[in-house]
């Protein structure tokens, strides 16, 4: 399904996708892909950063529960070193955890489930339209100022 927005008019968008189940990086890839974005991928965090530093992209998809740094550990980083990125944080436990934008830093949070393909294309295109409206979107605090609720600091232990 094509999405008539203005990041769809943009030659071909670039997005960091960032997980460590391989599965769901070809999966998510083929996806992003036949909407017309070029997509780089990584599996794990430490090598999402090395490419992240070294390249420019519009979008950058992490998943968040990996080894080593998690997806809130890598947009916290990534916002260290560019602040006005756009970062997208996919989760299976988004509910439990209680993981909202406010504290992860991310710009959108999207749940593993029936409705991932949907809810991940909606939140990509809607960062990339807001991206080209403004410019640039406005510099987000770095997460690290920011604290995860019980719970999800429990869980991610």
């Amino acid at each position: 399904m094509k999405t008539s927005s203005v990041a769809s008019r943009q030659p071909n968008p670039c997005i960091l996708l960032v997980d460590d189940n391989r599965n769901g990086l070809i999966a998510r890839r083929a996806v992003l892909e036949e909407e017309g974005y070029q997509v780089h991928l990584a599996s794990d965090g430490e090598e999402a950063l090395k490419l992240f530093l070294a390249g420019r992209y519009d979008v950058v998809v992490t998943d968040y529960r990996m080894p080593r740094m998690d997806g809130i550990e890598l947009i916290a980083q990534m916002r260290q070193a560019r602040p006005e990125v756009s970062a997208l944080l996919l989760s299976g436990f988004v509910e439990p955890l209680g993981l909202n934008e406010k504290n992860t830093g991310a710009d959108a949070i999207v749940a593993k489930n029936s409705h991932e393909v949907q809810n991940l294309l909606r939140a990509v295109s809607r960062l990339l339209n807001r991206r080209a409206r403004n410019g640039r979107p406005a510099p987000r605090k770095p997460v690290t100022s920011q604290r995860l609720p019980p719970k999800a600091r429990a869980a991610a232990r």
